[in-house]
């Protein structure tokens, strides 16, 4: 089916028809694709743009992959079939962060998939096709990770839902960045620093911030970051994005 570039969703369409071609081919499950409409539907309420709060948390998660020892950035099949290039930008501006496979509907195949998707896109070296070790507490499939990569990582990028995973490095030390677009998600709650925006511009921006890092020749920092008004700015934005709706145009309450 052809999408006109004219459509007013042109973008949204191009972005699900892609997804329903991943999911033919089994990179993407269909409990993948409830969890892009769902993201999508918060996208709704943000306005479909990265907020300033989003901006800032980008920025201060390159802060933190700069500083780090071992950062790790987790990808599933969502995120390797919407943001593989975006993956492959940010470990060209900081090679010393690893990609790793991580999947909660795992199989062999499909992790396969996953990892030539990346490489397709530029990505050299994938860690996690085959899992060598276990995160402790974890029931799930994402357990099975890889020794080299988030077990032994200081600071994990958990692009998209992952509160079971997100919770169980926590309990181990472990620093998380979160990118997911609801603000309310275990994920967003349980993560150091949630990045409340949608898994491509996220990327994109996280990777600009590296680049202009590297080119400013400073040396990286861990600065503070306050979780809990992150959230509460998404939140906001959303309201503000509610009340602007509810407001009939035209009005005199839209006019002031």
């Amino acid at each position: 089916m052809r999408i006109s570039p004219r459509h007013p969703r042109y973008q949204s369409l191009r972005v699900r028809a892609g997804l329903v071609r991943a999911n033919r081919s089994g990179l993407v499950v269909g409990e993948g694709l409830i969890a892009q409409g769902r993201g999508e539907a918060f996208d709704y309420l943000l306005g479909e743009r990265s907020t300033p709060s989003a901006r800032r948390a980008e920025r201060v998660a390159a802060e933190w992959l700069r500083a780090a020892r071992r950062p790790v950035l987790s990808v599933n099949g969502n995120v390797a079939a919407l943001a593989a290039r975006e993956v492959a930008r940010i470990v060209r501006a900081d090679p010393h962060i690893a990609v790793e496979v991580n999947l909660f509907h795992r199989t062999p195949a499909r992790a396969r998939q996953v990892a030539s998707a990346l490489r397709r896109a530029g990505v050299r070296s994938v860690l996690g096709v085959r899992p060598t070790a276990r995160i402790p507490g974890l029931p799930s499939d994402r357990a099975r990770v890889d020794r080299r990569g988030i077990f032994v990582a200081d600071v994990c990028l958990v692009p998209l839902e992952d509160g079971d995973r997100a919770e169980a490095l926590r309990a181990r030390g472990q620093t998380v960045i979160s990118v997911d677009l609801n603000p309310l998600s275990r994920t967003s709650r349980t993560s150091d620093l949630p990045i409340v925006d949608e898994v491509r511009r996220a990327l994109r921006q996280i990777a600009e911030y590296l680049e202009q890092g590297n080119a400013s020749g400073r040396p990286p920092r861990r600065r503070p970051f306050d979780a809990h008004r992150a959230r509460s700015e998404a939140l906001d934005a959303i309201y503000r994005t509610l009340r602007r709706s509810a407001t009939p145009r035209g009005s005199d309450r839209a006019r002031r």
